[in-house]
């Protein structure tokens, strides 16, 4: 099957813009073209922008997603750094979501104040 960029843009909730802007900076380079120079997605290419969207939104730069891109279309001599750096990447995110977690306690604790009437002073 074949979808425009409206329509990939629909399903991952992103603008048709974001989309040209990962293919301009080399994240999508396997998406054809139509001979009119239209982009046609694949299933196959969905699967390649789920894994982009979950790599930026868990904080990769798009500078190393396109290392990882590149590295894939080198075929299988990269196996393993593509393994290290996916094994770098969980480190990270799981550091982030430890922060995350802190922050989240601090906020809970605030709301406990609040739902209790307790009186916070206001810095001055």
């Amino acid at each position: 099957m074949s979808y425009t960029i409206s329509q990939v843009a629909e399903k991952f909730d992103l603008t048709a813009h974001t989309i040209r802007y990962y293919d301009k900076e080399g994240l999508l380079p396997f998406v054809d073209r139509s001979k009119s120079g239209i982009r046609e997605f694949s299933d196959s290419d969905l699967e390649w922008l789920k894994l982009i969207c979950c790599l930026k939104n868990t904080g990769m730069p798009i500078k190393q997603i396109k290392q990882y891109i590149e590295w894939c279309l080198q075929g299988d001599e990269t196996l393993e750094i593509r393994r290290q750096l996916f094994l770098d990447h969980r480190k990270e995110v799981l550091k982030h979501m430890a922060d995350l977690r802190e922050n989240l306690k601090l906020i809970d604790f605030k709301l406990k104040m609040y739902d209790t009437g307790c009186n916070i002073p206001v810095p001055r």
